[in-house]
């Protein structure tokens, strides 16, 4: 029986290598994302995993092997055509843009404007409802450099959204904000995928995050894919320091059933056993 377009992966990436100044970023990455899915890359620093959501979303040139979106070849694809399908908010870098929220947010339907026109009623309507989805609509009249920063986060977010793109590519989204603007960004991530069925694809530090969050867990090495499978199979010592050649200390979660990490005291030692 032929598989329906509707069965065929969101997003897949197979045997992509990157080279760049004679030094391997990418070996051999192959994995597959879901439609509706979200999954979380995860892996120590310098294991490819913003170099990865860079080539996806053809911002990095230079990758070899192939990567389809919606069952199609990304090259295939021209820009504003892929931008109807994938969206991406970069990792914070401390750049602010001079402009007002609401701006910034219609900014995000730029693939559906043709030169010399406007955004139209269906583009304002996808603008408010992403606003007030993420909370930022009581911003609309300030500059972004007058937010702080786990505020601006949402606006980006909420700008990606406005984009009404099918897969969302996040590079750590809660990177820098404290505690309740990561709860909020969560919270807006968990909203848009039970409202739009939306395929997000994230990459992040926080392992007990990921683990909690995702449907499926991808861990990158050296540039090469060492894990990929559900949050249970690798939240478990040996495979964690597998990938990140350390020890971890972890503890059961008082309401998911899975294992999370938690800081060791200076000098203490690990527990006898499995967690």
């Amino acid at each position: 029986m032929t598989p329906s377009p509707q069965d065929s992966p969101a997003l897949e990436v197979s045997g992509v290598s990157l080279r760049l100044e004679g030094k391997e970023i990418l070996c051999d990455v192959s994995f597959a994302v879901r439609r509706g899915e979200y999954l979380s890359i995860v892996g120590p620093n310098g294991a490819g995993k913003t170099s990865l959501l860079r080539c996806i979303d053809r911002l990095l040139a230079g990758a070899t092997g192939r990567i389809e979106v919606f069952g199609r070849p990304l090259e295939s694809y021209r820009q504003k055509e892929l931008a109807k399908r994938l969206s991406y908010v970069p990792q914070a870098d401390g750049r602010v843009s001079p402009f007002t929220v609401k701006q910034f947010v219609l900014m995000g339907r730029y693939p559906y404007l043709s030169p010399f026109t406007s955004v139209d009623r269906d583009g304002r309507q996808a603008v408010d409802e992403a606003m007030e989805l993420t909370g930022t609509g009581q911003f609309a009249g300030r500059r972004l450099d007058t937010l702080s920063g786990g505020e601006r986060q949402k606006v980006y977010i909420a700008a990606a959204l406005a984009q009404a793109a099918e897969i969302l590519l996040l590079d750590e989204p809660t990177t820098f904000l404290d505690y309740r603007h990561q709860a909020e960004i969560r919270d807006v991530l968990a909203r848009v995928k039970r409202a739009s069925g939306l395929t997000i694809v994230c990459v992040t530090h926080d392992l007990n995050r990921a683990a909690l969050d995702s449907d499926r867990i991808v861990a990158l090495c050296g540039g090469r894919v060492v894990f990929s499978g559900p949050p249970h199979q690798i939240m478990h010592t040996e495979a964690l320091e597998r990938i990140y050649q350390t020890q971890f200390l972890l503890v059961a979660h008082p309401h998911a059933r899975l294992p999370v990490i938690v800081p060791e005291s200076p000098g203490e030692g690990r527990p006898e056993g499995p967690p």
